[in-house]
């Protein structure tokens, strides 16, 4: 078994503090069920913009297609961040994207090769580490929007989800979980003021540079059975999120699907 290190919460508010966060604003708790359905519940009894529920064991975890998932105590981090957007819902899927591009930054920079996989996912040669589960919350305020993600950290080869998945301890580095979560904070922020401010060229700009989907040959799965499918390549992402695939000569938009890369 892996050493294990905790998320210090004194320490990632000091640190999540220098890129603006507020630090009561940051919450960490051993375990939960879901950091997304906790957090939505708060939404809907008045917790602020910018609120952010941490886990380091998270027992019924929820994707895409309302697939389920528990990880090992300890092994990974579950994160989910409160924003009531000012923009318009269209834009709204824009929030996994940013999402993806704050977690493969910090990923890279720990010294992963990590990429984004429209939509919803980060990779690393080895597998996924992680997803992004963006939810819409009716509130007495508002509606609001709570983005969750999931971060592989020091799962073993036998402790992963699926075949597929990978974590950052088999990508060879043991990085200090409270420093990346910070890290990865700091960049979601910066993302999210500039997605709020409608930097939309910039962050399109910056979604291409790290993205493993553009410019590759791809399945989009438009249905949770494969029986819906379409081949083409990706080449690129709309104003409002929406992957870009030439089919036959076409540029067809698809705001969901299920994407497999193609060699």
């Amino acid at each position: 078994m892996p050493q294990r290190a905790p998320i210090h919460r004194d320490e990632l508010r000091r640190l999540a503090s220098a890129h603006g966060w507020r630090p009561e604003s940051i919450e960490v708790v051993a375990e939960t069920g879901s950091t997304n359905a906790d957090l939505s519940d708060a939404a809907r009894h008045g917790a602020a913009a910018w609120t952010v529920l941490i886990a380091t064991h998270q027992t019924a975890g929820r994707g895409r297609f309302r697939r389920s998932w528990a990880s090992p105590a300890g092994s990974s981090a579950a994160i989910s961040v409160l924003l009531r957007p000012d923009r318009p819902m269209d834009a709204w899927p824009w929030l996994s994207l940013l999402t993806g591009v704050a977690l493969a930054e910090a990923f890279v920079a720990a010294g992963v090769v990590a990429t984004v996989k429209w939509p919803n996912d980060v990779l690393a040669p080895g597998g996924k580490l992680c997803g992004i589960l963006a939810e819409r919350v009716e509130t007495p305020d508002g509606p609001a929007v709570v983005v969750g993600f999931g971060i592989n950290l020091a799962m073993t080869a036998d402790e992963l989800p699926v075949p597929t998945a990978s974590s950052l301890l088999l990508e060879g580095i043991s990085p200090d979980p409270t420093a990346l979560v910070a890290d990865v904070l700091g960049r979601w922020r910066e993302l999210a003021v500039a997605w709020q401010a409608g930097d939309d060229e910039a962050l399109r700009r910056r979604y291409r540079e790290i993205s493993g989907t553009i410019g590759r040959r791809i399945r989009v799965l438009l249905d949770e059975t494969g029986d819906r499918v379409v081949q083409g390549t990706a080449v690129g992402v709309d104003a409002t999120g929406r992957l870009l695939v030439e089919v036959d000569g076409d540029v067809r938009a698809f705001a969901a699907g299920d994407v497999v890369h193609l060699r």
